[in-house]
């Protein structure tokens, strides 16, 4: 079984980064950074490996920090923001169907 390759793409990084931010919110704070989703949509994560550049998102500083210090996932964290747990998935993967930068 051929292990599938990772995705690493620094241009749509950027261009993900020049999203508004995911959470859609009044309280966004902050540059917008790609956050890499903890369960991704497309390839998988390992040990210390975050998932690859298909399963990111943009969040400002602030909701990212969110993100990891207080709720721990994306589901715990979009639930917070009245979106479904698949929220952050559906963004990523559109975010990559629709990027300028994905071929």
């Amino acid at each position: 079984m051929q292990k599938e390759k990772r995705v690493l793409n620094a241009r749509h990084l950027a261009w993900v980064r020049s999203r508004p931010c995911a959470a859609l919110s009044l309280s966004c704070n902050g540059p917008i950074q790609a956050h890499h989703l903890l369960k991704p949509w497309a390839g998988g994560r390992g040990m210390s490996l975050k998932s690859d550049d298909r399963n990111v998102i943009p969040l400002c500083q602030y909701h990212h920090s969110q993100l990891h210090t207080k709720h721990g996932s994306e589901k715990s964290f979009f639930h917070v923001h009245a979106r479904s747990e698949n929220f952050a998935k559906l963004v990523a993967k559109e975010l990559w169907e629709n990027s300028p930068f994905n071929k």
